[in-house]
């Protein structure tokens, strides 16, 4: 099999600092000028296996990074999260891990504000703590981290996990109509649990309430 020729060498209208790599006559992809520079890509170079190889990963983790920001656009994601997903669509694992630490190094992948972000949103959605912590940890976030996260969260937002707990249940009861008073409790303890709230919090605001 004969070597692969680097066939064209343009400029990237769309993306400053880029090229479009021409191989055999056919597109290759659209790469930073600087790297091809640093690995010898030119017009009319042969490449060897070992260059067309590093073209390759290159190539690779260009696409994973163009994911991952697209990805990023629609939402914001934990690293490890955005990880799955990234492999999930058939991007290599390594090419990921290289997109995502350039991402991290831009701030643009930071998990300490995803999480922080993530819980003052759903904190005032109703959540409490603990569904709050198995979500984070659930996308990738470390435990103590979460835990942080989650405390930080409700500071900032000046959210008491007692009386969000008692809104919650109020809205609950109001849905529920007349049952028999234990098996009110227990639905509304449920729900409560469910969402998230401590066993002491939904112990009071039960006995308030039901």
């Amino acid at each position: 099999m004969s070597p692969s020729i680097v066939t064209g060498l343009a400029l990237d209208a769309r993306r400053p600092g880029y090229r479009v790599v021409q191989v055999d006559r056919g597109r290759f992809a659209s790469l930073p000028g600087d790297a091809l520079e640093a690995i010898g890509v030119a017009a009319g170079v042969e490449l060897t296996a070992a260059a067309y190889a590093k073209l390759k990963d290159l190539a690779d983790v260009e696409a994973a990074n163009r994911a991952a920001l697209r990805a990023l656009a629609r939402r914001p994601h934990a690293r490890a999260d955005l990880r799955r997903r990234l492999i999930q669509k058939q991007h290599p694992p390594a090419a990921v891990d290289r997109a995502l630490a350039r991402l991290a190094e831009r701030g643009l992948l930071d998990d300490a504000r995803f999480a922080c972000g993530y819980a003052a949103t759903r904190a005032l959605r109703g959540r409490g703590p603990a569904r709050l912590v198995r979500d984070l940890q659930g996308q990738g976030i470390e435990r103590r981290a979460a835990e942080a996260a989650v405390a930080r969260a409700l500071a900032e937002e000046r959210i008491d996990p007692l009386e969000a707990a008692r809104a919650a249940v109020t809205r609950k009861a109001r849905q529920l109509g007349p049952l028999p008073v234990a098996v009110r409790r227990r639905r509304l303890a449920a729900y409560l649990m469910r969402r998230g709230f401590g066993g002491e919090s939904v112990r009071r605001v039960i006995e308030e309430i039901a």
